[in-house]
């Protein structure tokens, strides 16, 4: 049986590393700095992050147990007007963070990662970007080698 993108990923010890250089990289980032360095981020938002990703990926339901669920997430996100390139920017900086963090490096695993977080800009950073009416109690999407999964 084929393991998870979770598991190929490196499991719950991989997506720490993998959060925090995400973060890094958003930072370091001359447009996405604004966005990851608000005030109002919560504390904890790297091991949030993890967790989301993790359960994302086929990992352990920890995000929406332990924190929010979907709808939440694409609140925070929502009604930010137009991003300009800001969704291919992060999108960058999720590749080059699974570098370094150590993530494979196998191609197809790679293209479905990229396939997952260009995706997720578009399902959660763009869907809502002058309407903040998110509904209630969307699921948190789970991705696997063949895409979206449910």
């Amino acid at each position: 049986m084929r393991p998870t993108l979770y598991e190929f990923a490196g499991g719950e010890q991989a997506f720490g590393p993998f959060a925090a250089a995400l973060h890094a990289r958003c930072l370091a980032d001359p447009e996405l700095n604004h966005p990851f360095s608000h005030p109002g981020q919560h504390p904890q938002h790297v091991e949030r992050l993890a967790a989301y990703l993790a359960e994302a990926f086929g990992g352990p339901a920890r995000y929406t147990a332990g924190c929010a669920d979907q709808a939440h997430v694409v609140w925070l996100h929502a009604g930010n007007g137009d991003m300009s390139d800001l969704g291919a920017r992060f999108a960058d900086c999720f590749m080059l963070a699974a570098d370094d963090a150590g993530w494979p490096g196998d191609p197809e695993f790679r293209a479905v990662i990229r396939g997952y977080i260009d995706w997720a800009v578009a399902a959660v950073a763009l869907s809502h970007p002058h309407d903040t009416d998110v509904p209630a109690g969307l699921p948190l999407p789970r991705w696997s080698w063949d895409g979206p999964q449910g």
